[in-house]
């Protein structure tokens, strides 16, 4: 026997006629995604799935992939990394993405995260590749593996630095679902993304996100160029709790992907916002639960579930749940125990499974008896 609670959830949030909803700003680029953190929704895009190529953004792949060997102890951030004769000879070839190593010396593995986090180099990319996989071109293999394992379906990677391939490309749509996951997976190592500037070497470079010093609000992520590419800018902000990523490929210059990302960021901001509906701790209700140690669970989703809606005041939101019911004990924590539906005028926004946010033993027999009985009357 299925239960239908229909539950009313109202939120200040009001999602005007589809006629009304503001264009967003005309964007001079190849492609463009603006993409909400906590939804996962896309709020604006143009050709998010072209292909194009990524440039330097590729670093923020590679950087995934060593904060992913970190948090699995394959490797510390005080390793002592050997600088190869490729990795500084491609920073000799590179004049304006290098961190200035030596051939020879070693250096510690976060301080070559920086210098490719903050100084775009190339030469520390491929110092890393070759310690964590023992060359660049088995590297490559392991971040198109990561990829895969992302969801990046249009994403394919010869290199670790992003320089141009007619193999090596991605979309917008990938980035951003890459800048979510790195932000979700590693947030003790995001920062470094917002660090302006970084000194090796007695040779202080400056971070080429200006946006970080034009928008406090914006913290990351990552800027690409090449001829081919075009300039490219991977961005995340955050403002009132509320984080938006915006990707911008092909540009014209890099004054222009920069007052392009402000002006997506700047539109996401003002004219959507994000309601946080359910999560560990924003149950979507209390639901009895027979022969168990506790009368009642708290039911709902471990993760957040949030959804992005134009700003308004009309209160048209609600959730209906269903439980499979009744729930009778043992419960396991995250136990499915039926399903919540999100709708606005009707119209459903998406389906989730609810499970129990805790566990529920089975009672003593004198509780098991007495629910029971009430099972058979159906209380």
């Amino acid at each position: 026997m299925k239960l239908l609670i229909r539950t009313l959830c109202l939120f200040s949030l009001a999602l005007p006629a589809l006629a009304q909803v503001p264009s967003p700003p005309e964007i001079a680029a190849r492609s463009y995604i603006l993409y909400d953190y906590a939804s996962q929704q896309v709020l604006a895009e143009s050709n998010a799935d072209q292909r194009v190529a990524p440039a330097s953004i590729t670093k923020v792949l590679t950087s995934y992939i060593v904060f992913d060997e970190i948090r699995q102890k394959r490797l510390s951030p005080d390793d002592l990394v050997l600088i190869s004769e490729k990795a500084w000879r491609q920073g000799i070839d590179s004049s304006e993405s290098r961190m200035f190593l030596q051939v020879g010396s070693q250096v510690r593995l976060e301080d070559l995260l920086r210098g490719i986090i903050v100084q775009s180099g190339n030469d520390a990319t491929i110092a890393i590749a070759e310690h964590v996989a023992g060359s660049e071109s088995a590297f490559a293999g392991l971040m198109n593996q990561y990829a895969a394992r992302l969801g990046m379906q249009n994403s394919h990677f010869v290199d670790a630095s992003g320089l141009p391939d007619p193999d090596h490309y991605t979309t917008a749509r990938d980035l951003a679902i890459l800048a979510r996951a790195l932000i979700h997976d590693f947030p003790e190592w995001y920062p470094l993304f917002a660090e302006r500037e970084f000194t090796w070497n007695k040779i202080k470079q400056p971070n080429r996100n200006l946006l970080l010093n034009r928008d406090p609000s914006v913290d990351g992520i990552k800027t690409g160029h090449t001829s081919e590419a075009g300039y490219c800018l991977l961005t995340s902000a955050q403002r009132n709790g509320r984080r938006l990523i915006a990707a911008v490929m092909g540009a014209k210059s890099w004054a222009y992907r920069e007052q392009a990302s402000l002006e997506l960021l700047n539109y996401g901001f003002r004219v959507f916002e994000t309601a946080n509906l359910l999560g560990a701790d924003k149950p979507a209700q209390s639901v009895r639960v027979y022969k168990g140690a506790a009368d009642a669970v708290a039911i709902g989703t471990l993760e957040p579930v949030s959804i992005s809606l134009l700003r308004g005041s009309s209160e048209r939101v609600r959730i209906d749940t269903q439980i499979d019911g009744p729930l009778v004990a043992p419960l396991a924590k995250g136990q499915t125990v039926g399903a919540a539906t999100v709708s606005l005028d009707g119209k459903t926004l998406k389906t989730v499974p609810l499970v129990a946010l805790d566990e529920v033993p089975k009672g003593g027999f004198l509780h098991w008896l007495i629910d029971t009985i009430r099972l058979w009357f159906g209380w």
